[in-house]
């Protein structure tokens, strides 16, 4: 059981940021800061496609509307990474089962991406940019300061994460109303587009001379 906070943690942190979770973690196994990362995540071409990821994220999280777009799309994509990398960490040590730690890391993953999905919403209805720019850059400062003091100290990480995920949950109760707004100015926005696409094809179909 000595790798499940790692788990944990790592599931938390993916659930946010997945490629920073697995970039930081071959870092620290390639120059040697810990023994626990597993050589798969070590490899160049996994930490260079890592961090190519990352900066497409860093960008796309910091942009109003695109970083609900992109949670979106990460719905799956960060639970499953969760999931792998708490099972290629429980390979590593031999400590926990592969299917136990994948359920552990992909489960935590999860719930803290609906965290950030939902708190991203509700900030999306403020039409100002700073607060997104300002609450993507504290969710990668938090991901790399937890996973790294995980690499040193990963229970007290992991309790770390933990107050830290349930906080959020509790925020994104509280926050339920600004959520649901938007999703029905998401929801008016296509039924817009969709009524200017018809109008459009209508216009179209009108000019065409009768043959």
């Amino acid at each position: 059981m000595s790798v499940l906070p790692l788990v944990f943690t790592s599931g938390w942190a993916s659930g946010i940021n997945a490629y920073a979770v697995v970039l930081l973690l071959g870092i620290f196994g390639a120059t040697g800061v810990s023994d626990e990362v597993p050589a798969s995540l070590q490899r160049t071409d996994v930490l260079i496609v890592a961090g190519v990821l990352f900066l497409c994220e860093a960008v796309a999280d910091k942009i109003p509307y695109v970083d609900s777009l992109w949670d979106t799309v990460h719905t799956v994509i960060r639970p499953v990474a969760g999931a792998v990398v708490g099972a290629l960490l429980a390979g590593q040590s031999g400590s926990l089962s592969d299917l136990a730690a994948a359920a552990v890391g992909g489960s935590t993953a999860l719930a803290s991406h609906f965290v950030k999905a939902g708190t991203r919403m509700a900030v999306n209805t403020s039409p100002e940019p700073f607060s997104n720019i300002a609450l993507s850059t504290a969710e990668d400062l938090g991901v790399a300061g937890i996973v790294t003091f995980a690499m040193f100290n990963p229970q007290a990480a992991a309790i770390i994460a933990a107050v830290l995920l349930a906080a959020g949950l509790a925020i994104l109760v509280l926050l339920w109303s600004r959520i649901r707004r938007f999703l029905r100015r998401r929801a008016q926005r296509r039924e817009e587009r969709r009524l200017a696409t018809e109008e459009r094809e209508a216009a179209a179909r009108a000019t065409v001379p009768p043959r």
